[in-house]
């Protein structure tokens, strides 16, 4: 069926696609959430009914200091819909202003500043009245040393401006995540504002090869697990858990006890986002979701591991994504330089036997999960041809012929496509339908 109709999500509009007449696709979006018919209701209500906590206006009496972590420009996060509330609601109870941080959880991230901090932030009121600040991974004075985890014996290393205040409260968007299962939560502290010494620990071939430390699944994900252990040594943490939908909307807020809040959320989202495929498919067309994820092909990476369960064994996942930004740090450079020129098989074995991940090498690491199962090819108007020479994937001019060369290799007419990318988790049930 020839439809003119369909597009990707990309940059800060779309995509356009424009199939073979006899292409036949299965476009696959996250199901429908209804919107909340009042945002700021609904934040009130969240805070006035948390999970597993007390509310919000009692939470505040009696601190000294509150830290909010917010997430860093690479989340579409609606911070300017709930930080202000939640603000007033410590002025309210006697928490002094200059007594309050917002704490941007980079994790290993650049940091957020200038403009881009205030379209982080959303609100100028926020700006002017509370410190906000970036965390620095890398500063190793600006932590606190809280000792192993129990069970796999990670460093954990804090933030000391979020560990030592009396109030704590993460903020974050609850969406599948390639490898900690889902974001939001407990993921906001650690990685968040976690040291390099904890960070490259999570980024280490240990929990990377894990087959269990994938999207959508937190029994048995080791980084997980790893997260809770670091979130109770830290202490009492509360967080604001926000869903969205394809439209950037609110659909979803929960308040609370940063685990049993972080569920709930989970809980809400996860039928509409995991999308059963009966089959697979020799051709996959997908995205990096778009603004603010398709900065860099740093964060592209997870646009190509998300879709792996419907990608039939040599077939092709073609993505599309601006890459505004450029390629990411120079250490992700590095790391796909090494590829490139390794291999992948050479460059894996240089990865097992470290117990401390390189900065940002992991998402390399992530990249050979795609390159296992197919052709990988991507659409891009960003990167210089350096930068396209060491992604290690092919690059190409023109997404709808790559579409059609793809289908005629392949001999099979259908595809699938997932406009918004990683935010969406299509799983393949074909073992099941067979029995």
């Amino acid at each position: 069926m020839h439809d003119t109709a369909l597009e990707l999500a990309f940059g800060r509009g779309t995509l356009p696609l424009s199939l073979p007449a006899r292409a036949r696709p299965t476009v696959l979006r996250k199901a429908d959430l209804p919107k909340l018919p009042d945002n700021a209701a609904a934040i009130r209500h969240a805070f006035a009914h948390p999970v597993n906590s007390a509310p919000l206006a009692e939470l505040v009496k009696g601190r000294k200091s509150a830290c909010i972590l917010v997430c860093d420009i690479t989340r579409p996060v609606p911070n300017r819909l709930f930080l202000r509330p939640m603000i007033e609601a410590m002025l309210a109870g006697g928490i002094p202003a200059d007594a309050i941080t917002v704490l941007v959880a980079t994790g290993l991230h650049r940091p957020n500043e200038g403009e881009e901090l205030a379209e982080l932030i959303g609100d100028p009121w926020v700006l002017e009245r509370v410190s906000v600040v970036n965390h620095f991974a890398r500063d190793e004075a600006a932590h606190v040393d809280l000792g192993p985890t129990p069970t796999r014996g990670t460093p954990v290393f804090i933030d000391r401006r979020f560990a030592e205040a009396d109030l704590r409260i993460a903020t974050g968007l609850v969406e599948p995540h390639f490898m900690a299962g889902w974001s939001g939560g407990r993921k906001v502290v650690a990685p968040g504002v976690a040291g390099h010494q904890t960070i490259r620990t999570f980024h280490s071939a240990r929990f990377m090869e894990d087959p269990l430390a994938v999207q959508c699944n937190l029994v048995g994900n080791p980084l997980h697990e790893e997260q809770l252990e670091i979130v109770r040594k830290v202490g009492e943490i509360y967080a604001l858990n926000t869903v969205l939908d394809e439209a950037r909307d609110l659909v979803f807020v929960s308040f609370g006890e940063i685990i049993a809040s972080h569920l709930a959320a989970v809980d809400y989202v996860e039928d509409a986002t995991v999308i059963e495929v009966p089959r697979r498919f020799h051709t996959v067309v997908t995205s990096s979701a778009g603004y603010p994820l398709d900065k860099t092909y740093y964060q592209t990476v997870k646009g190509m591991v998300t879709p792996l369960d419907i990608l039939a064994p040599g077939g092709t996942l073609i993505i599309a994504s601006e890459c505004s930004e450029g390629f990411g740090s120079e250490e992700f450079r590095a790391a796909q330089a090494r590829l490139v020129e390794l291999g992948p098989e050479r460059f894996l074995a240089t990865l097992t036997a470290k117990t401390l991940a390189d900065v940002d090498e992991w998402q390399t690491e992530m990249q050979l999960k795609p390159m296992r199962v197919g052709r990988i090819q991507l659409y891009t108007t960003g990167l210089t041809d350096e930068e396209r020479r060491v992604t290690g994937v092919e690059i190409v001019p023109d997404i709808n012929e790559a579409i059609a060369q793809s289908l005629a290799r392949s001999g099979d007419d259908s595809l699938a496509i997932v406009p918004e990318g990683p935010y969406v988790i299509p799983v393949c049930r074909e073992r099941q339908a067979a029995a």
